[in-house]
Order: structure tokens, then C-alpha cells, then sequence
């Protein structure tokens, strides 16, 4: 298997498909000038094939080799010359015996480097830990720092897992990978698991390269045939290819598994039968895999089964399965994402949020769970919004530990197919203070087990990789993961650093392609925001399909409580202990007294906490829906600047990933105007409240498709109205006829930039050409289903809406614009409208 992976990377580091990530060991600078400060000879202590210890080694020999083009010879004592020795502080002592008294105290996990005139030492708490050394010392090196320092880290929580949304077979909720967006999966395919599992072993890799000690593999809406002997024996065979990294595997479970796979009439998890079935599950995993991290649960969350179904608690629940895995030392992570949809009302009660769920369900039950029971909190109490407080569950379990749950996978946040760089998301929940007792409270400090003295907490992180050579779908997302695995080993890292270590890593070390990625990195997230959903309002993305495109009547009426409440004249959720749903006063008293007054809510999360006028004034003087407003054009014009940022690339990164990375950069800008005028729309059409610019609603660069001469298409009412630029589109009559739209310009002659927004839905490859007096300006094809990897869709609408923009055409005055469309299955080439754009502007 290690053969297989590393030529696999030695491939690919030619090829730059993306596969070996920021573990390319590319050539470094100026190589040859360092060889003397890097050892000669690999040692290894007590290593044995197929455990960490000897993976170290091995990626010692192959990262230097690749970096630095030095050949290590591995031998079993120390040899002549300049030598890298790896293995536990156990296994050092044991050798020399004098030398424990100058070692520093490690965790579980943690590793001490010296490097001393080419000389390193790697010494592991575990076997785990000097693997994790190992990779530390290569990434350092291949920054290029060779100088000598000494290093003791230890990871800030013990719990570092990532979860898989993984199903079964590719017919599972939303596919092969639920909110994946890089691909089917890694680890099953028609209802078993795969027979190769390459890939699932070089994710391992990448994992342990950043400190995450644990994959959950299948989803968390879980199959309950996941524990047949068969998919067990699978199972086993996945957790061999994790082993030489030191990953462990854990497993998600169905709670009525007892009931649906054990053919018992109930699984209620205080029924002795139901207990029995269970320890024969963990004991039957168990002798398959001996080091199985441990479980996964979500019950009595979206219809899924759990102990409550029997009016029993959450505890009891997560305790049925905590006694189970104590034998065999492992842990279970029991979700905190625990409503009820059904009981959910917008209309009939005020004072309905889903926000209070969390607390309501796990109040009171703080002591009752065993010790190897693990709260996994979601970092805010909805669903991975663009912005939320922090979940005030976190302060409520002081005995329980509790680890924070973050998604890498962008599943509310443009799905790969738009840049948002999360670490300044994440540092910004991290740092939050909860004020617990009137004490600095911050979250990581909680998500440590510091502040509470807990010794299980940390990090869950929803990642969702795929068959795709980038593995998320997009080269830049990963740099999400990348800090994902940084921050859960140590928080106190700034975003900046993180980023600047992974771009060099995967790019390079080209000073101006460190500052393109700095730049569109840091500024992703608040252009997201911006033209998504503002002032703690939600993403207002569509929450009834994909959640992936602007839909903001969605967010209203539905029964999965993520309301705005937005009328004509007011918005925003009213949570105040006084008034509203009551949501402020879970949180600690200081904390609740700022949330429950509108005068102290930073106005960044004045939408979450308090029912408003659109005429309110912020903090900025700006009123609501003015803010709204501009923020949508700001975003969106933020994000056509990443285009000409990136193509300053060009020759500087391999063709294949800039012409990967700038096709979606072009996507991005192009959808973010869909988002700017579907959300300003909507509200403008909501509050009947002009923006004071006059830029909503007019367009005077923009040619209606609906008013051009139409053969073969007619006008079609889109729906939601807002996702077409004047409520309507044009489609193809038939499924095979050929339509065409016509118009003269009235535009003074000269280049222009023709753009022609569409709909590219799911249910066919429709083509498109777009000709200027007769002459072919370009062709297009709408694929995007496949180019993209965000959620499909078949409708027509603001997750479909897509531009196609061609630079720098020559038009004259009265030249005959056409675009001719051709229907595909039964997509019937849907048309928006057409701008044509003096060179340089965005409209």
C-alpha cells in the first residue's frame, strides 16, 4: 500500500491534479545549498511495518528525497554522519536511559523536535505523536527553514475526528456523499465497502499530516446495514488503511438498528434486549478492529429515530451505547442537533425557535452521561450559517465534555463552487468569550477542557471528501481543511499564518501568488456574507432544496425553523427573554444582558437577536434595508475582483490547476450578481423601500431575453420572481425546438463585454450561441452540473442561474445581437437576459 501512495505522489507532482495537496514535496529553492543542514541516515526506534513509527521513516526518506533531492538511507542504530531519529520517548529512554531527564512532559499525541547541525530527533508521546512530528519537521523544511530550533507541541484537545456525510450506495440522501461536493465516495459504492481503498488510505495521510486522529466514514444519517458482517469485515479493512497513520476509525450508527438489522420489536436503549443486541455489535467491531475510535450518533434530529421515541432522555440514549464501547476503551460523540420539525410553527406561535432545542433537550442532564460520552456541538445553534452566535449549550455542560462541530464542507457557503476561506469564521468563534461565572469563558478554552477540567472534548469537522483529485472539489477549499486540522491542534494559530503555510505547501513559493491567495482568501468570507445574508439574518440561501442558490422567500413558512420573519415592513428574529422566543437567556448573564439589548447587539448579528423595522438605524447610521443593499453590491463586486487577481497568475501556477481555480473564480463572480439582485429584489419588492442609490431594479446595460425578438422561445415566470433579472426568462417552446432571440443594438460602436445570463438545471446539456451580426462570438454548453459539484438542481432559478461573459467584442451601432439556444432532454436552454457592458463594468 505505501508504494502505491507514494507513487501515486510522485505522479502527481508532475501532473498537479491536486491529489497530494499540501504534500506535494516539491522541490525547494535553491536545494542543493541546504543539503548539509539535513541528516543522512533515517533511524527508526522499534518500528514495525504498517504502524506510525515506520511511516515517519518512510516519509522522512520521501520528503527529503523530494524536497531537496537528498537520498536517505534508513538503518536500524545510529550510523555515521548526520542522522534523523523517530519513535516514542518510551522507546528513546529505553536506548538512553540518561536522557529522560532532559525530555520535555508530552500528551497523548504530542511530539518534541530538536534539530541540531543536521541532526533531528523525533520523539512521539505514541507512535502517533512522532508521526505527527515527522510531518511537522517536513512541512518546516519545506518552507524552507532548515535552521536548527527545538520544539515540544502537544495538541490544545484530544478529540480531533472529522466526520464523512457518507452513504452506502450512490441512491443515499442527496447522493453518494450528503453535502459532498468533490465526488462520490472514497469508502462505499452499492451498499458495501469499496473493494479499493486506495484513496481512503491516502486521506489517512493528509489527516495525520495535520494532527486528526480519528475519520467517522459513513453519515451521520446512518444505514443501519452499515453493521452487517459483511460491511464490518469492510469496515476492518478500512481501518487497516488508516492504521500506518495512526487514524482511527469511528462509526455512525442508526439508533433503531436493533429493530431494522436485529429483527427486535423495539430499541428502546433501556430494554435489556435491545442493550444485549448493542454489546454484541460493539464487541463483534471490536475483535474485528481493536483500536476503533468509537461512535457517532444523531437521534431524534430531522426524523431520525433516537431514545425519546420511547420517552426515555438523550442521556439514556447516548449512555446505551458509552457502556457498550467501555470495555474496549472507546468514546462515543453524541450529537447535540437535536429538534423536532414537526412541532415547529412560524405562524401560530411567537415564540417557536428552533435555536432553543439544543438547551432545552440537554438541560438538566449534565451528570447523567458516562465519562466517555462527548456532546458534538454545533458551532452555532442553527446550521452552519454564514454567521451565528456562538451555541450557548457550551456553557451548560460543565461535566460533559463537549467537542465544537465546524464544516469544511461548504454546504450552506457556496459548495466549493465559491471561495470562502473559513479560518477567520472559525477564529472568530474560537476566540468568543462566554463569560461563564463573570470568568473569561472563550470557546476554545471550553472545546480544550481547560475551562471546565474536562479531559474529553475538542474538534469535530464535517468534511465530505470525494473521488475528485482535489477531494473537496475545489484546489483553494482545501486550504479549509488544512486549517481545520491547524486550529484543532492549536488555536491560538492567526488565519494569515495558517494560510501562508498551506499556500506554500501547494503553490509554492512565489511571493505573488502568496499575496493573490492572502488576498482573495481573507477577503472570501466577508464578500460571502455580504452578498449572501447580512446583519445575522441567515445565508438566505433555498433551505427547502439544495441550499445552495439565493431564495430568500424560503426562508419563511417552512418547517425547519431557519426564519426571517421578514414582512412587509419589519424583519429579523425576535429572541429576547422579554419579548420574543427567550433564545438570549441561555447564554451567561453578561452575555444575555448584551444579546437582549438592541443598543449593545453588534449590528452584525442584529437580524439573529431582534424583530426590527426596515428603517432602523445601525451603528453605522446606515437603516436596515439601506445596509442590505449595499452590502449585496459590495460583496458582489469584491468577488469580480478575484478574477483579475487570479489571471495575474497565469505561467506563475501548472496549467491545469490556475485554468481549474480560474473557471470557478469566473463562475463565483458571475453567481454572486445573482445573489446581489435576487436578495435586493426580493427585499425591495418586501418593503416597498427604494435604495438611495437607485441601483436596485435598474440595469440599463441589461437586454431583457423575454423583450428581444423571439423565434422558437417564449416567456416564461420564473419562480421564486426574483431569481430572473425581470421576473421572467425565455424557453424553448418544445423539448426540440430550436429557439432564437434577436435585438438591435443601440450601443455606440466600439468593444464591449457581452454577458449572457442562463439557467443550466439538471435535467439535460443544453448548448448556446451567441452571435454578433452574424458572426460566432462563442459557444457554450450548460454542463455545469458536472463542472461544479454544487447541489443539482432542475428547476429555474437562483441555484441554476449561472453568466457567460465574452471580452472585448467589437459591436457597431445597430449590430444584430442573437443567441441561439438548443434544448437538451428536458432542459429547453433557458435565457435571462443579455448585458452588454462597456469594457471593464459589471452590471
Amino acid at each position: 500500500m505505501r508504494s502505491l501512495l507514494w507513487l501515486a505522489v510522485v505522479g502527481l507532482a508532475v501532473a498537479e491534479d491536486g491529489l497530494a495537496a499540501w504534500l506535494r514535496y516539491a522541490r525547494v529553492p535553491g536545494a542543493s545549498r541546504h543539503l548539509g543542514k539535513l541528516p543522512s541516515a533515517v533511524v527508526t526506534l522499534n518500528a514495525t511495518k504498517g504502524y506510525p513509527v515506520h511511516t515517519a521513516g518512510q516519509e522522512l526518506v520521501d520528503g527529503i528525497g523530494g524536497l531537496f533531492g537528498k537520498k536517505l538511507t534508513v538503518a536500524k542504530s545510529k550510523p555515521k554522519g548526520t542522522t534523523a531519529t523517530v519513535g516514542t520517548v518510551s522507546a528513546y529512554v529505553d536506548k538512553n536511559p540518561s536522557a529522560a531527564k532532559g525530555l520535555p512532559d508530552l500528551v497523548e499525541d504530542g511530539f518534541y523536535l530538536k534539530i541540531s547541525k543536521g541532526n533531528v530527533l523525533i520523539l512521539g508521546q505514541n507512535e502517533r505523536g512522532a508521526l505527527y512530528g515527522a510531518f511537522h519537521y517536513l512541512s518546516v523544511i519545506a518552507q524552507g527553514n532548515v535552521s536548527d530550533f527545538t520544539l515540544t507541541s502537544n495538541p490544545d484537545a484530544p478529540v480531533r475526528w472529522v466526520n464523512q456525510w457518507d452513504n452506502m450506495q450512490d441512491g443515499g440522501t442527496h447522493g453518494s456523499v450528503e453535502r459532498g461536493y468533490g465526488g462520490d465516495s472514497i469508502f462505499f459504492w452499492d451498499g458495501h465497502i469499496r473493494e479499493d481503498l486506495t484513496r481512503a488510505g491516502q486521506y489517512a495521510r493528509l489527516l495525520a499530516s495535520i494532527g486528526i486522529n480519528a475519520v467517522v466514514a459513513n453519515n451521520v444519517n446512518a444505514n443501519a446495514s452499515i453493521l452487517t458482517p459483511e460491511n464490518m469485515d469492510g469496515l476492518a479493512r478500512i481501518a487497516d488503511v488508516f492504521r500506518p497513520y495512526g487514524v482511527q476509525l469511528g462509526v455512525s450508527l442508526n439508533f433503531a438498528a436493533p429493530q431494522l438489522l436485529g429483527g427486535l420489536d423495539t430499541f428502546d436503549p433501556l430494554d435489556k434486549a435491545v442493550v444485549n443486541w448493542w454489546q454484541g455489535i460493539a464487541d463483534n467491531l471490536y475483535k474485528r478492529i481493536p483500536d476503533m475510535a468509537g461512535y457517532l450518533v444523531k437521534a431524534n434530529s430531522e426524523g431520525q429515530p433516537g431514545p425519546m421515541t420511547y420517552n426515555r432522555t438523550l442521556a439514556d440514549g447516548a449512555n446505551l451505547f458509552a457502556r457498550t464501547l467501555q470495555p474496549h476503551g472507546g468514546i462515543i460523540l453524541f450529537r447535540a442537533f437535536v429538534y423536532d420539525h414537526r412541532s415547529l410553527n412560524q405562524t401560530l406561535d411567537w415564540k417557536a425557535d428552533r435555536a432553543n432545542a439544543a438547551v432545552d433537550y440537554f438541560d438538566g442532564l449534565d451528570d447523567k452521561f458516562e465519562d466517555n460520552v462527548v456532546i458534538q456541538i454545533k458551532y452555532g445553534p442553527i446550521d452552519f450559517q454564514v454567521r451565528e452566535p456562538v451555541s450557548p449549550l457550551f456553557t451548560h455542560l460543565r461535566r460533559t465534555g463537549a467537542t465544537v462541530e465546524l464544516q469544511i464542507t461548504q454546504e450552506y457557503l457556496g459548495q466549493q463552487a465559491h471561495v470562502v476561506y473559513l479560518a477567520p469564521m472559525w477564529k472568530e468563534l474560537l476566540d468568543f468569550d462566554l463569560r461563564v461565572d463573570s470568568k473569561p469563558s472563550t470557546l476554545k478554552s471550553i472545546v480544550s477542557g481547560k475551562r471546565f477540567g474536562q479531559k474529553l472534548t475538542g474538534y469535530a469537522g464535517v468534511v465530505n471528501v470525494g473521488t475528485n483529485t482535489t477531494w473537496l472539489g475545489s484546489h483553494l477549499a482545501m486550504s479549509n481543511l488544512y486549517a481545520y486540522g491547524k486550529l484543532a491542534w492549536d488555536p491560538e494559530q492567526t488565519s494569515t499564518g495558517i494560510l501562508k503555510e498551506w499556500t506554500t505547501l501547494t503553490f509554492g513559493h512565489d511571493k505573488l501568488v502568496h499575496d493573490v491567495i492572502t488576498k482573495i482568501s481573507m477577503e472570501s468570507w466577508p464578500a460571502y456574507e455580504d452578498y449572501s445574508g447580512n446583519l445575522g439574518i441567515q445565508t438566505l440561501t433555498d433551505i427547502l432544496l439544495g441550499h445552495y442558490g439565493p431564495n430568500p422567500g424560503s426562508q419563511d413558512g417552512n418547517p425547519w425553523g431557519q426564519w426571517t420573519r421578514a414582512d412587509d415592513d419589519t424583519i429579523g428574529m425576535d429572541r429576547t427573554v422579554w419579548n420574543g422566543t427567550g433564545f438570549a437567556g441561555q447564554y451567561p448573564p453578561e452575555i444575555a444582558a448584551m444579546y437582549e439589548n438592541i443598543e449593545t447587539t453588534p449590528d452584525n448579528l442584529l437580524l439573529w437577536f431582534h424583530h426590527v423595522p426596515y428603517t432602523q438605524k445601525l451603528k453605522s447610521g446606515k437603516t436596515v434595508i439601506q445596509h442590505f443593499y449595499d452590502a449585496h453590491y459590495k460583496g458582489s463586486a469584491t468577488a469580480q475582483t478575484f478574477v483579475t487577481l487570479w489571471e495575474k497568475l497565469k505561467g506563475r501556477i501548472d496549467k491545469e490547476r490556475y485554468e481549474h481555480v480560474l473557471f470557478r473564480l469566473i463562475y463565483q463572480a458571475g453567481h454572486s450578481l445573482v445573489w446581489r439582485d435576487s436578495v435586493n429584489q426580493f427585499y425591495f419588492n418586501k418593503s416597498g423601500i427604494p435604495d438611495e442609490l437607485g441601483r436596485v431594479g435598474n440595469h440599463k446595460y441589461r437586454i431583457e431575453a423575454e423583450e428581444m425578438e423571439l423565434k422558437g422561445y417564449k416567456s416564461y415566470r420564473v419562480s421564486p420572481f426574483e431569481a430572473a433579472s425581470g421576473y421572467h426568462c425565455v424557453v424553448t417552446e418544445t423539448n426540440s425546438t430550436v429557439g432564437t432571440a434577436t435585438t438591435k443594438l443601440k450601443v455606440p460602436s466600439g468593444k464591449y463585454d457581452l454577458a449572457v445570463n442562463y439557467y443550466d438545471m439538471a435535467l439535460g446539456n443544453s448548448t448556446w450561441e451567441l452571435f454578433v451580426d452574424r458572426k460566432l462570438v462563442g459557444k457554450w454548453k450548460g454542463d455545469l452540473e458536472y463542472e461544479l459539484g454544487r447541489a443539482p438542481s432542475p428547476y429555474i432559478d437562483g441555484q441554476t442561474a449561472a453568466r457567460k461573459t465574452f471580452r472585448g467584442v467589437r459591436v457597431k451601432k445597430g449590430s444584430e445581437l442573437k443567441v441561439v439556444g438548443r434544448p437538451d432532454g428536458l432542459e429547453p436552454a433557458p435565457i435571462d437576459y443579455i448585458s452588454v457592458l462597456p469594457e471593464g463594468t459589471v452590471n
